[in-house]
Protein backbone atom coordinates (compact mmCIF):
# COMPACT_ATOMS: atom_id res chain seq x y z
CA UNK A 1 0.00 0.00 0.00
CA UNK A 2 1.57 3.31 -0.82
CA UNK A 3 0.67 6.13 0.64
CA UNK A 4 0.82 9.97 -1.34
CA UNK A 5 0.64 13.29 -0.46
CA UNK A 6 0.90 15.33 -3.67
CA UNK A 7 -1.45 15.62 -6.36
CA UNK A 8 0.99 14.94 -8.99
CA UNK A 9 2.32 11.54 -7.59
CA UNK A 10 -1.35 10.24 -7.47
CA UNK A 11 -1.68 11.34 -10.77
CA UNK A 12 1.66 9.49 -12.28
CA UNK A 13 0.49 6.46 -10.28
CA UNK A 14 -3.10 6.42 -11.35
CA UNK A 15 -2.41 7.40 -15.15
CA UNK A 16 -2.58 3.55 -15.79
CA UNK A 17 -5.78 2.26 -14.51
CA UNK A 18 -9.12 2.63 -16.24
CA UNK A 19 -11.13 1.50 -13.06
CA UNK A 20 -10.60 2.59 -9.92
CA UNK A 21 -13.47 2.71 -7.10
CA UNK A 22 -12.49 5.74 -4.39
CA UNK A 23 -13.20 6.01 -0.57
CA UNK A 24 -13.12 9.47 0.30
CA UNK A 25 -13.03 10.12 4.44
CA UNK A 26 -11.87 12.75 6.87
CA UNK A 27 -10.01 9.78 8.60
CA UNK A 28 -10.51 8.38 11.97
CA UNK A 29 -11.95 5.25 10.67
CA UNK A 30 -14.38 3.01 12.23
CA UNK A 31 -16.03 -0.51 10.80
CA UNK A 32 -18.30 1.35 8.41
CA UNK A 33 -15.27 2.91 6.74
CA UNK A 34 -13.90 -0.39 6.44
CA UNK A 35 -16.98 -1.84 4.93
CA UNK A 36 -16.71 0.76 1.80
CA UNK A 37 -13.51 -0.19 1.11
CA UNK A 38 -14.54 -3.93 1.13
CA UNK A 39 -17.49 -2.97 -1.10
CA UNK A 40 -14.98 -0.83 -3.48
CA UNK A 41 -13.07 -3.71 -3.70
CA UNK A 42 -16.00 -5.62 -5.22
CA UNK A 43 -16.17 -3.03 -7.79
CA UNK A 44 -12.66 -2.80 -9.21
CA UNK A 45 -9.06 -4.08 -9.11
CA UNK A 46 -7.75 -1.08 -7.89
CA UNK A 47 -8.73 1.30 -4.84
CA UNK A 48 -8.25 4.43 -3.36
CA UNK A 49 -8.95 5.86 -0.22
CA UNK A 50 -8.11 9.76 0.66
CA UNK A 51 -7.88 11.32 4.27
CA UNK A 52 -8.82 14.54 4.32
CA UNK A 53 -10.17 16.95 7.11
CA UNK A 54 -11.68 19.32 4.89
CA UNK A 55 -11.95 23.04 6.32
CA UNK A 56 -14.74 24.36 3.64
CA UNK A 57 -17.06 22.21 5.50
CA UNK A 58 -16.29 23.68 8.61
CA UNK A 59 -18.19 26.32 10.16
CA UNK A 60 -16.57 28.76 11.89
CA UNK A 61 -17.81 27.39 15.48
CA UNK A 62 -17.53 23.71 14.51
CA UNK A 63 -14.41 21.35 15.47
CA UNK A 64 -12.22 21.71 12.67
CA UNK A 65 -9.13 22.09 15.42
CA UNK A 66 -10.81 19.41 17.25
CA UNK A 67 -11.48 16.79 15.12
CA UNK A 68 -9.86 13.66 15.22
CA UNK A 69 -6.62 12.84 13.33
CA UNK A 70 -5.34 9.40 13.55
CA UNK A 71 -3.51 8.66 10.56
CA UNK A 72 -1.20 6.08 11.68
CA UNK A 73 -4.09 3.75 12.91
CA UNK A 74 -6.20 4.85 9.78
CA UNK A 75 -3.24 3.33 7.42
CA UNK A 76 -2.75 0.16 9.33
CA UNK A 77 -6.46 -0.57 9.27
CA UNK A 78 -6.51 0.25 5.47
CA UNK A 79 -3.38 -1.93 4.67
CA UNK A 80 -5.12 -4.76 6.19
CA UNK A 81 -8.42 -3.87 4.37
CA UNK A 82 -6.28 -4.14 0.65
CA UNK A 83 -6.33 -0.69 0.12
CA UNK A 84 -3.43 0.04 -2.91
CA UNK A 85 -3.53 3.92 -2.01
CA UNK A 86 -3.95 6.28 0.59
CA UNK A 87 -4.27 9.77 -0.60
CA UNK A 88 -3.22 12.23 2.37
CA UNK A 89 -2.99 16.28 0.81
CA UNK A 90 -1.92 19.02 2.69
CA UNK A 91 -4.91 22.02 2.96
CA UNK A 92 -2.04 24.15 0.12
CA UNK A 93 -2.85 20.72 -1.86
CA UNK A 94 -6.01 20.77 -2.16
CA UNK A 95 -6.55 24.55 -2.24
CA UNK A 96 -3.93 25.92 -4.23
CA UNK A 97 -4.65 29.62 -3.37
CA UNK A 98 -4.91 29.06 0.69
CA UNK A 99 -2.59 31.22 2.47
CA UNK A 100 -2.13 29.80 5.71
CA UNK A 101 -5.24 31.79 7.25
CA UNK A 102 -8.12 31.82 4.72
CA UNK A 103 -9.93 30.17 2.18
CA UNK A 104 -11.69 33.41 1.15
CA UNK A 105 -10.27 32.73 -2.58
CA UNK A 106 -11.42 29.48 -3.17
CA UNK A 107 -13.92 28.78 -5.90
CA UNK A 108 -17.03 26.76 -4.50
CA UNK A 109 -19.88 24.66 -6.19
CA UNK A 110 -23.43 25.96 -5.21
CA UNK A 111 -25.09 23.00 -4.56
CA UNK A 112 -28.64 22.70 -5.02
CA UNK A 113 -31.30 24.42 -2.81
CA UNK A 114 -31.86 20.91 -0.80
CA UNK A 115 -28.77 22.00 1.04
CA UNK A 116 -29.97 24.92 2.60
CA UNK A 117 -32.48 22.36 4.68
CA UNK A 118 -32.41 19.59 7.12
CA UNK A 119 -28.82 20.03 8.12
CA UNK A 120 -27.75 23.18 6.12
CA UNK A 121 -30.13 25.12 8.52
CA UNK A 122 -27.77 24.84 10.93
CA UNK A 123 -24.66 24.51 9.02
CA UNK A 124 -24.92 26.89 6.31
CA UNK A 125 -22.49 25.97 3.41
CA UNK A 126 -21.33 22.97 5.07
CA UNK A 127 -22.90 21.43 1.36
CA UNK A 128 -21.13 23.99 -0.43
CA UNK A 129 -17.47 22.78 1.26
CA UNK A 130 -18.86 19.02 0.63
CA UNK A 131 -19.28 19.37 -2.89
CA UNK A 132 -16.40 21.61 -3.64
CA UNK A 133 -14.01 18.93 -1.91
CA UNK A 134 -15.67 16.20 -3.38
CA UNK A 135 -15.51 17.64 -7.09
CA UNK A 136 -12.03 18.44 -6.69
CA UNK A 137 -11.34 14.61 -5.49
CA UNK A 138 -13.16 13.40 -7.83
CA UNK A 139 -10.84 15.57 -10.78
CA UNK A 140 -7.52 14.16 -9.29
CA UNK A 141 -8.53 10.74 -8.65
CA UNK A 142 -10.90 10.19 -11.74
CA UNK A 143 -12.32 7.16 -10.34
CA UNK A 144 -15.07 4.87 -12.04
CA UNK A 145 -16.77 4.24 -8.88
CA UNK A 146 -16.95 6.25 -5.56
CA UNK A 147 -18.84 4.88 -2.09
CA UNK A 148 -20.05 6.73 0.76
CA UNK A 149 -22.01 5.60 3.49
CA UNK A 150 -25.87 6.43 3.79
CA UNK A 151 -25.93 7.50 7.46
CA UNK A 152 -25.07 11.13 5.43
CA UNK A 153 -28.04 11.07 3.69
CA UNK A 154 -28.41 14.23 2.30
CA UNK A 155 -24.79 14.91 1.80
CA UNK A 156 -25.21 11.55 -0.46
CA UNK A 157 -28.29 12.47 -2.17
CA UNK A 158 -26.43 16.40 -2.96
CA UNK A 159 -22.96 14.06 -4.08
CA UNK A 160 -25.48 11.88 -6.99
CA UNK A 161 -26.61 15.23 -8.12
CA UNK A 162 -23.23 16.96 -8.60
CA UNK A 163 -22.75 13.62 -10.78
CA UNK A 164 -25.55 13.98 -12.34
CA UNK A 165 -25.32 17.63 -13.38
CA UNK A 166 -21.89 17.89 -14.10
CA UNK A 167 -22.22 14.53 -16.11
CA UNK A 168 -19.39 12.92 -14.54
CA UNK A 169 -18.71 9.35 -15.71
CA UNK A 170 -18.68 8.21 -12.36
CA UNK A 171 -21.00 5.26 -10.65
CA UNK A 172 -21.95 6.49 -6.99
CA UNK A 173 -22.45 3.59 -4.13
CA UNK A 174 -24.40 4.45 -1.17
CA UNK A 175 -23.48 1.53 1.56
CA UNK A 176 -25.69 1.00 4.54
CA UNK A 177 -24.96 2.38 7.86
CA UNK A 178 -23.26 0.10 9.92
CA UNK A 179 -24.15 0.27 13.80
CA UNK A 180 -22.79 -0.37 16.99
CA UNK A 181 -24.76 -3.56 19.23
CA UNK A 182 -27.60 -0.89 20.82
CA UNK A 183 -28.27 0.80 17.38
CA UNK A 184 -26.07 3.56 17.47
CA UNK A 185 -24.81 4.86 14.01
CA UNK A 186 -21.07 4.65 13.72
CA UNK A 187 -19.68 7.51 13.15
CA UNK A 188 -16.00 9.55 14.07
CA UNK A 189 -17.76 11.69 16.31
CA UNK A 190 -18.83 9.46 18.16
CA UNK A 191 -15.53 9.81 19.80
CA UNK A 192 -16.52 12.76 21.71
CA UNK A 193 -19.39 10.99 23.62
CA UNK A 194 -18.88 9.69 27.19
CA UNK A 195 -19.47 6.33 27.89
CA UNK A 196 -22.84 7.19 29.30
CA UNK A 197 -23.70 9.39 26.52
CA UNK A 198 -22.86 6.29 24.33
CA UNK A 199 -25.08 3.89 25.93
CA UNK A 200 -27.88 6.89 25.07
CA UNK A 201 -27.43 7.88 21.93
CA UNK A 202 -29.34 4.81 20.86
CA UNK A 203 -31.85 6.89 21.82
CA UNK A 204 -31.86 8.66 18.34
CA UNK A 205 -32.21 5.23 16.47
CA UNK A 206 -34.97 4.18 18.32
CA UNK A 207 -37.19 7.40 18.29
CA UNK A 208 -36.64 7.35 14.18
CA UNK A 209 -37.69 3.87 14.52
CA UNK A 210 -40.90 4.53 16.31
CA UNK A 211 -41.61 6.88 13.35
CA UNK A 212 -41.40 4.36 10.70
CA UNK A 213 -43.59 1.85 12.89
CA UNK A 214 -46.17 4.67 13.18
CA UNK A 215 -46.14 4.99 9.56
CA UNK A 216 -46.27 1.45 8.38
CA UNK A 217 -49.22 1.06 11.33
CA UNK A 218 -51.00 3.50 9.02
CA UNK A 219 -50.39 6.81 10.43
CA UNK A 220 -49.76 9.61 8.08
CA UNK A 221 -50.07 12.86 10.32
CA UNK A 222 -46.42 13.32 9.66
CA UNK A 223 -46.24 16.76 11.15
CA UNK A 224 -47.41 15.26 14.76
CA UNK A 225 -44.55 12.53 14.21
CA UNK A 226 -42.19 14.82 13.76
CA UNK A 227 -43.08 16.85 16.79
CA UNK A 228 -43.94 13.54 18.99
CA UNK A 229 -40.36 12.96 18.00
CA UNK A 230 -39.05 15.85 18.70
CA UNK A 231 -40.63 15.71 22.04
CA UNK A 232 -39.44 12.61 22.90
CA UNK A 233 -36.01 13.49 22.49
CA UNK A 234 -36.21 16.61 24.42
CA UNK A 235 -37.48 14.86 27.44
CA UNK A 236 -34.55 12.59 27.29
CA UNK A 237 -31.89 15.70 27.06
CA UNK A 238 -31.03 16.00 23.76
CA UNK A 239 -31.15 19.53 22.00
CA UNK A 240 -33.08 18.47 19.05
CA UNK A 241 -31.87 20.62 15.29
CA UNK A 242 -34.77 18.40 13.37
CA UNK A 243 -36.87 15.40 12.62
CA UNK A 244 -38.30 15.33 9.25
CA UNK A 245 -40.05 12.59 7.43
CA UNK A 246 -39.20 13.39 3.49
CA UNK A 247 -39.24 11.52 0.03
CA UNK A 248 -36.36 9.62 -0.39
CA UNK A 249 -36.79 10.79 -3.99
CA UNK A 250 -35.81 14.28 -3.91
CA UNK A 251 -35.64 15.00 -0.22
CA UNK A 252 -39.07 16.88 -0.26
CA UNK A 253 -41.38 16.71 2.66
CA UNK A 254 -43.26 13.64 2.24
CA UNK A 255 -47.08 13.60 1.24
CA UNK A 256 -49.44 10.29 2.29
CA UNK A 257 -48.94 9.83 -1.53
CA UNK A 258 -45.00 9.19 -1.64
CA UNK A 259 -44.27 5.74 -0.42
CA UNK A 260 -40.06 5.65 -0.53
CA UNK A 261 -39.59 7.59 2.31
CA UNK A 262 -37.08 8.12 4.89
CA UNK A 263 -37.19 9.97 8.07
CA UNK A 264 -33.98 11.71 9.30
CA UNK A 265 -32.90 13.09 12.48
CA UNK A 266 -30.17 15.47 13.69
CA UNK A 267 -29.81 16.20 17.58
CA UNK A 268 -27.09 17.08 20.51
CA UNK A 269 -26.30 15.03 22.95
CA UNK A 270 -24.12 16.73 25.13
CA UNK A 271 -21.94 18.94 22.92
CA UNK A 272 -21.87 16.09 20.25
CA UNK A 273 -24.07 16.76 17.25
CA UNK A 274 -25.35 13.41 15.52
CA UNK A 275 -26.95 12.31 12.40
CA UNK A 276 -29.00 9.34 11.79
CA UNK A 277 -31.82 8.04 9.05
CA UNK A 278 -33.87 5.38 8.18
CA UNK A 279 -35.02 4.60 4.60
CA UNK A 280 -37.98 2.81 4.42
CA UNK A 281 -40.93 1.81 1.84
CA UNK A 282 -44.58 2.99 3.61
CA UNK A 283 -45.87 -0.74 3.03
CA UNK A 284 -43.35 -1.30 6.21
CA UNK A 285 -40.21 -2.97 4.29
CA UNK A 286 -36.75 -1.30 5.06
CA UNK A 287 -34.77 0.18 2.07
CA UNK A 288 -31.47 0.18 4.10
CA UNK A 289 -29.84 1.24 7.34
CA UNK A 290 -30.26 -2.08 9.13
CA UNK A 291 -28.59 -2.99 12.44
Amino acid sequence: MQIIYTVAELRLELKNHAEIAFVPTMGNLHAGHIRLVKIARQRANFVVVSIFVNPLQFGANEDLASYPRTLEADCEKLKVAGVDIVFVPAVEEMYPDFDGLSLNQTMTIIPPPIANELCGVSRPGHFSGVATVVMKLFNIVQPSHALFGQKDFQQLFIIKQLVKQFNLPIEIIGADTVREDNGLAMSSRNGYLTLEQRNQASQLYGTLQNIVNSVNAGSKDFIQLENQAKITLINYGWIVDYVSIRSSANLHPASTKDEQLVVLGAAKLGNTRLIDNIEFLANSKLLSNLV
